[in-house]
């Protein structure tokens, strides 16, 4: 079986690295999947899903706030903000901090506070969508 190398690197350390058979990142116009010998490709990510695959097995899903993709014949790097492992988000964690931030959205006393959080507030937003889709 052909492998391709996946790396998912933030700016603190690299979140994942392994030879893999797949892996499906979340490119601002769409899920791309990509194989070994794919065509070489820069692109933007949105915020969404990394799926990691080993043979017919998902390996493992992180969910990433975006970034950048460069795609090669033999490696994949996506570079991100952040990314955390989707079994480690919280539904009911998730909810509260929406409704937290719907609050400070409202009682915001300026432009930039009100900006900052309506930013956190749409990250969240896609986190639960994200987690409530992989259910």
């Amino acid at each position: 079986m052909s492998t391709i190398h996946f790396s998912l690197v933030s700016p603190e350390k690299i979140l994942f690295e392994k030879e893999v058979s797949m892996v499906v990142v979340p490119g601002i116009d769409g899920d791309i999947g990509v194989l070994p010998q794919h065509a070489p490709l820069l692109t933007t990510l949105r915020p969404g899903i990394v799926t990691v695959y080993e043979g017919d097995n998902v390996l493992v899903k992180i969910f990433v706030d975006g970034g950048f993709s460069e795609i090669t014949p033999e490696r994949c790097t996506a570079l991100v903000t952040e990314g955390t492992p989707v079994e480690t988000l919280d539904r009911s964690a998730l909810e509260l901090e929406i409704q937290n931030l719907l609050e400070d959205a409202q009682d915001s006393k300026t432009h930039e506070a009100r900006q900052e959080a309506d930013r956190s507030l749409e990250m969240a937003r896609i986190k639960l969508m994200a987690l409530v889709s992989q259910k």
